[in-house]
């Protein structure tokens, strides 16, 4: 029988909320045994780009990430993002390591080709995670803090969007664990009512997505969400759930399989 391990992946409006990410922080130190955890950082990005007079510019959420931009990213997701997480979580008994793809070659990407007249820059799309290595620094004792920077063997950092980090993580991660992966971030779940935060959509299946897809209920950011915890159970991972990041227990929001 597999040990198990929970990857939890926190969302940059959850990190930039001290009261919830201070909630999130406890309760993922709470969580027995194994557990990875993968953030993004997007808004103070933003904040910081602003800051230094670098414009952000994002086609369908998506940033686009120019060499100023990587530059930017790389300081925010790999260094003030990750190091203060990890510091806070060593606070708090976990022994944490913050990684980026590039660390350890733990996650190898390429850079997304122009598609439609659109070039996002230095953004990566993943080819493979190490999931062995993870694995290895998991049984020490260790848990991973994964920032959303791959990179591609060629001396390049790569932006890479931080629900993909986490599914690809998980799913890395299935042959040698049952693997929970939780997303959490500002709702309760899938919302059958964008206006209405008690309307959780307590399981979806690929028939129940492919419906709610074509009649409007799943739109926006929620769609590759889904279509990464969709694909992450049809990879073999044990179960994804999506939640509010203050009830990250596995007994709350929206269970995907």
């Amino acid at each position: 029988m597999k040990e198990t391990v929970v990857v939890v992946k926190v969302g940059g409006a959850v990190v930039e909320d001290e009261a919830q990410l201070a909630q999130l922080l406890r309760d993922f130190s709470a969580i027995p045994g194994r557990k990875v955890l993968v953030h993004g950082g997007g808004r103070r990005a933003t904040q910081v780009a602003a800051s230094l007079g670098i414009e952000s510019k994002m086609v369908d959420g998506r940033r686009i990430t120019d060499a100023d931009m990587l530059s930017v990213v790389t300081m925010v997701y790999g260094g003030l993002v990750n190091k203060n997480l990890v510091a806070r979580l060593q606070a708090g008994g976990v022994n944490a390591l913050g990684l980026t793809g590039a660390d350890m070659d733990v996650i190898r990407s390429h850079r997304r080709p122009p598609k439609g007249g659109v070039d996002f820059g230095f953004v990566g799309d993943v080819d493979r995670v190490d999931g062995q290595a993870l694995a290895g620094l998991i049984e020490r004792g260790i848990t991973p803090v994964m920032a959303p920077l791959t990179h591609d063997g060629q001396g390049h950092i790569l932006n890479t969007n931080a629900d993909t980090i986490a599914s690809e993580t998980a799913k890395a991660l299935a042959p040698y664990y049952d693997v929970t992966l939780i997303f959490s971030f500002e709702k309760k779940g899938v919302l059958s009512n964008p206006a209405d935060d008690d309307s959780v959509i307590p399981v979806i299946t690929r028939a129940d997505f492919c419906r709610y897809q074509a009649d409007g209920t799943i739109s926006g950011g929620m769609l590759p969400k889904i279509q990464n915890a969709l694909a992450a159970v049809e990879a073999g991972v044990k179960q994804v759930i999506i939640t509010l990041a203050t009830a990250i227990d596995g007994r709350h929001g929206t269970v995907i399989k």
